[in-house]
């Protein structure tokens, strides 16, 4: 397929309400979806479009999150609120499977291009407002009716000085103009967090680890990282004991640091795709089903005042058939990282 040469244009889906969406992103993390359920959205929503005859295809993903409830119990040790299932059919009551819930308040970025027809590329519309306006609102329609992350997608109220109607609008090519037009949209979407890539705190992390002992692997620095670390720091002059203080601390979260969360990024196949139809019980029947397990790696809630592209809280899937790699990859690049991106391509583990 010819890639389009019109500019990307920019889909904004405002302060989506979701009830009991999924708050277990993967075997070892929760608290928030996993990204992947986010771009998973991005293809439904694709597929949607394609049979409304809406010439869009979304490339990228973004999200922005002003609110969120999980539904776990108050106290030291917080459990999951599980629901009461009714009676199975010998009238004894249905066992009792964990799951996880919560609910959001979410603002959904979409990067989109011209849809081409039969692999020639498009251009936009002429009358780019007016159809840009028609399409979102069509597409707020369809999104109405989906489920994000398991969850219901709740009626927007109208409130006086927020943008609660979906809208779309071209990304300027010069990169100035680029700049100050997310200066003026990213207002619409604070109060707000950006969940970013940081696949350079794995290789920060297990440099550290790796001084301090051998053989660190990258699953060691993950689960270093991902949880508070605390140990005896001492204040004051080293010289005088007397002096001298002790305050318990991690010495790996500094102040300033930033909210860092380890995350989900994708899925590694575990063997070869079995062919389509030949697994009892898959979902799809017509496409090949492969196991998988989950890849971890690092993110980062951002304020979105600290972001200067609306690329950078983008994340776009890849896939890799010949390695059994489905990722995604964030456009968030850490300004005071040296790393390059040939630098952080095995940043991930399963």
């Amino acid at each position: 397929m010819t890639r389009s040469n019109a500019p990307e244009a920019l889909l904004v889906l405002p302060h989506l309400r979701v009830q009991n969406a999924n708050a277990i992103s993967s075997p070892l993390t929760h608290g928030f979806p996993s990204i992947t359920a986010f771009t998973g959205h991005m293809w439904a929503l694709q597929r949607k479009l394609v049979a409304a005859h809406i010439p869009i295809k979304l490339d990228a993903v973004g999200v922005v999150c002003h609110h969120h409830e999980e539904q776990v119990t108050d106290g030291y040790v917080k459990t999951f609120r599980l629901t009461r299932n009714p009676l199975d059919s010998s009238g004894q009551s249905a066992a009792i499977a964990e799951e996880g819930r919560m609910h959001l308040d979410v603002t959904l970025l979409f990067l989109a291009t011209p849809h081409a027809n039969n692999g020639v590329s498009a251009p936009w519309p002429l009358n780019q407002e007016a159809q840009f306006g028609e399409w979102a609102a069509q597409i707020g329609e369809v999104v109405a009716r989906m489920r994000i992350a398991g969850g219901s997608v709740l009626p927007t109220r109208p409130k006086p000085g927020r943008r609660t109607r979906p809208w779309m609008a071209l990304l300027p090519e010069d990169h100035d103009e680029k700049t100050r037009a997310f200066a003026r949209w990213r207002r619409q979407w604070l109060p707000g967090y950006a969940l970013v890539g940081r696949d350079d705190l794995l290789t920060d992390r297990l440099r550290t680890l790796s001084n301090e002992e051998s053989g660190a692997t990258l699953l060691d620095a993950w689960l270093h990282a991902a949880r508070f670390n605390h140990q005896p720091v001492s204040e004051g002059d080293a010289q005088e004991t007397s002096s001298k203080k002790l305050r318990w601390a991690d010495p790996a979260r500094q102040k300033g640091g930033g909210w860092t969360v380890p995350i989900p990024v994708g899925y590694a196949a575990l063997r070869e795709p079995h062919p389509a139809g030949s697994v009892a019980n898959a979902r799809d029947a017509s496409t090949p089903f492969v196991f998988v397990e989950s890849v971890y790696s690092f993110g980062e809630w951002i304020s979105l005042h600290r972001l200067s592209g609306v690329h950078e809280l983008m994340w776009r899937p890849e896939t890799d058939p010949a390695t059994g790699l489905y990722r995604c990859r964030s456009g968030y690049v850490f300004n005071d990282s040296a790393l390059s991106r040939t630098d952080t391509e095995n940043l991930e583990f399963d």
